[in-house]
């Protein structure tokens, strides 16, 4: 019997705010614990929160970036739960009425619904050493939007692309860094299989707090695999709460969760109810960044790009937008940019295990680089040996060429006294290549950039090789 998987997914993502969900202390990863805490956050008795205008607002770039209906009202409720990290013994969030409702976003042409964007406050964090339990509550009030999908993903690769895709989104509407090595994007995955065409679906298990997409990915699989083998051997897939160890690629239970866990949900007594005017909606659908399909038709139709170095470009936003300081610098050879960034400096950069965010070549180094391949100043090949020295010193082309002396030789009566030293040298195959053996040009030009040691502009040495060999 073949079986499929049915995937939803709940994601965290953290607002790039610099204050709070409902106070004014700062949003800052690293700080000291429990510096950045006050009345409000620590939960304490009288305390009254004020609504972070601008977390609204980033709340609603996200839903019209994912395709969502913008609900002009939306309730705050207490979601109540005892724990640690939770100084008030409740959770500020959205539950029936959430500010976006009834998006998409589309992965490999197949859209993946949204049924929520909801606002609401994190938990603080618990730090375990030894036997003892640290509580810190920096994290705690920090804006977040939960994302709710349906459960159309139909496969673990499918579940990864959309998160990279959801990430990407984020950072182009301005709204969240989405780092998941810090914790800015957080990841609850719902996997249940069902035979291959069934419609019915079968019991779901929660996955929580994956932290990065490749974990995301083998955790689905896992989670897959171990179900398979309980059904093909007549055993129940319990509903319960698992979580994913990375070091055994295997998921584990957390807890049942045989029955909903009652929150107790009610609208919170201390927030009216959050009134958005269609004029403030329409305001900032007007004045949203550009995102990726727009950045990709403008890179195709501008810069005459190929669909699949557009792409590429467009599908990491730090990468985009490093291309793009790069024209500003020099802006006439955009496609010979797009190589020399695609096809070199990544290569190199992933080589030193540094990406393009942590690159030691700056935007402006690799327009100087590019101009000075147009003008023939270097060949591709002492280019991308400049470009090596630039990405293991930081330092620009023109000290590089200058320090190791790798300027091409342009000056055709320069390169026209080598070639006749090369002619004399070899005159059995300048004879050979007179009489039909048109292989041996190709020898010649090799000899003459051996000479030159690489440095002769490879143009001028076929130039003028030619026109020696009709003399």
């Amino acid at each position: 019997m073949e079986f499929e998987p049915v995937i939803g997914l709940e994601i965290h993502v953290q607002m790039d705010t610099r204050t709070k969900l409902f106070c004014a202390c700062p949003v800052e990863f690293g700080a000291e614990p429990n510096t950045n805490v006050c009345p409000v956050c620590l939960g304490l008795p009288g305390s009254l929160p004020v609504i972070n205008k601008r977390a609204v607002e980033f709340a609603i770039r996200a839903g019209i970036a994912l395709n969502c209906h913008i609900n002009t009202r939306s309730i705050f409720a207490r979601k109540n739960y005892f724990y640690p990290d939770l100084p008030k013994g409740y959770q500020i969030s959205q539950y029936e009425e959430p500010i976006a409702v009834n998006g998409w976003l589309e992965v490999d042409g197949k859209k993946v619904r949204i049924r929520r964007l909801h606002i609401e406050e994190d938990a603080g964090k618990n730090l375990h050493q030894g036997s003892k339990t640290y509580v810190d509550l920096n994290r705690a009030g920090t804006p977040l939007m939960e994302i709710v999908t349906e459960p159309d993903i139909d496969s673990p690769q499918m579940a990864r692309e959309f998160l990279e895709k959801l990430r990407n989104l984020m950072r182009y509407a301005g709204v969240s860094r989405a780092d998941m090595e810090k914790g800015q994007l957080r990841c609850d995955i719902n996997v249940s299989i069902r035979p291959r065409g069934s419609k019915e679906l079968g019991t779901r298990v929660e996955i929580k707090n994956v932290n990065s997409f490749k974990f995301v990915q083998k955790a689905i699989e896992s989670e897959i695999e171990r179900q398979v083998k309980l059904v093909l051997s007549q055993k129940p897939v319990v509903q319960e709460t698992r979580t994913f160890d990375p070091s055994t690629g295997n998921t584990y239970p957390m807890r049942s969760k045989e029955e909903a866990e009652d929150y107790r949900y009610f609208p919170d007594p201390d927030l009216l109810p959050l009134i958005v005017s269609p004029e403030w909606v329409e305001e900032i659908r007007k004045n949203m960044p550009e995102l990726p399909d727009q950045r990709f038709e403008r890179f195709v139709r501008e810069y005459q790009l190929e669909e699949y170095s557009a792409r590429v470009l467009v599908e990491n936003k730090e990468l985009g937008d490093f291309f793009e300081e790069s024209l500003k610098h020099y802006g006439s050879e955009p496609k010979l940019t797009a190589n020399w960034l695609l096809n070199d400096l990544l290569g190199q950069l992933s080589e030193a295990g540094k990406d393009i965010e942590s690159s030691p070549v700056s935007p402006a180094n690799l327009a100087e680089l590019v101009k000075f391949i147009k003008d023939g100043v270097l060949s591709s090949k002492l280019a991308k040996e400049v470009l090596r020295e630039m990405v293991a010193t930081g330092k620009s082309p023109a000290v590089v060429v200058e320090e190791k002396g790798l300027k091409q030789v342009s000056d055709e009566e320069t390169i026209k006294a080598m070639l006749e030293e090369v002619l004399r040298e070899n005159a059995s195959e300048v004879q050979r290549y007179k009489t039909g053996e048109e292989k041996l040009f190709g020898f010649l030009v090799g000899q003459v950039m051996k000479k030159t040691k690489g440095k002769a502009n490879p143009q001028v040495v076929n130039k003028l090789l030619k026109e020696a060999l009709k003399g």
